[in-house]
């Protein structure tokens, strides 16, 4: 899928068909290609998050919860951040990633920012990266980050939008870079069939506003490329191959083609452009 979001529950499929949403996560965290990929996200975008908490101003006793954790590497950055008297909740839907994570500081718990009610609140920071992109009530999820804060708290949040760049690769010169952009498009496709909002990313700074939230400022961050692009893209392939296949959106030769091009290092692949919006809650709040 290439340039649009489908809003209603039956977008249109890669065959101009009606396709009903399935809300399953495409990338579950069961298979072991998650560990491959958590890993290939970290060393792109944790940088980046680090950048934004540390303008925060994020100190020694601060209460911190990291919504849909994923990997540790986010979650144990915290801790060391908030020292022996802060406290850094970690949850997701699968916990398997982060439970190395836990210890005095950090605690582990299973939880559907999506469905249940916040699990504690008064935070002085929320965070949730790559997560309400994928989640099928995103409103509900967001109110319930919002209200978990503390008058004068802080919310980041940083999601994709792959519709206002579609490419992965940008410098589309040959057959290589022609059948990696398909294959981009039909990996889209798949992720909107399952109710992800692939223009999310760029609503964030409306949405803080909207929810109450003051001093909101946002930017976009993506690599054009890098050996984490290449990393990320060949897990992220192979953990969707077989639908992919069952879909009619690529043969398997074209994937191992595809497969064989990448680790080859032929390919510069770009991800998709990651907006990390913030804002406060108010202190009369």
């Amino acid at each position: 899928m290439t340039g649009s979001t489908p809003t209603s529950d039956t977008p249109a499929g890669p065959a101009g068909r009606d396709t009903p949403i399935d809300h399953g996560y495409l990338l579950d965290n069961a298979r072991s290609e998650a560990g491959i990929r958590f890993d290939a996200l970290s060393e792109l975008f944790d940088p980046v998050t680090f950048r934004h908490v540390e303008a925060l101003g994020i100190a020694p006793g601060w209460k911190c919860w990291e919504v849909g954790a994923g990997g540790p590497s986010v979650v144990t950055w915290l801790a060391d951040r908030v020292g022996g008297t802060g406290r850094v909740l970690a949850t997701d839907i699968d916990t398997s990633w982060a439970s190395g994570a836990a210890g005095d500081v950090v605690e582990v718990r299973r939880h559907d920012v999506g469905r249940d009610d916040p699990p504690v609140t008064g935070y002085d920071f929320v965070h949730a990266r790559l997560v309400l992109v994928h989640v099928a009530d995103r409103e509900r999820a967001l109110r319930s980050m919002v209200s978990a804060l503390r008058p004068g708290g802080w919310l980041l949040l940083e999601d994709a939008d792959p519709a206002s760049q579609p490419l992965i690769c940008l410098d589309e010169y040959g057959p290589e870079q022609v059948l990696a952009n398909r294959l981009r498009t039909g990996f889209r496709s798949l992720l909107a069939t399952r109710g992800a909002d692939l223009s999310y990313g760029r609503r964030l700074p409306r949405l803080l506003r909207e929810s109450g939230l003051t001093d909101v400022t946002a930017d976009a961050y993506f690599p054009i490329t890098s050996p984490a692009c290449d990393v990320l893209e060949a897990a992220t392939v192979r953990h969707i191959r077989a639908q992919l296949v069952s879909a009619g959106l690529a043969t398997d030769e074209e994937i191992d083609r595809h497969l064989d091009n990448v680790t080859s290092g032929r390919l510069d692949l770009a991800t998709a452009p990651l907006v990390s919006a913030r804002g406060r809650r108010p202190t009369w709040w």
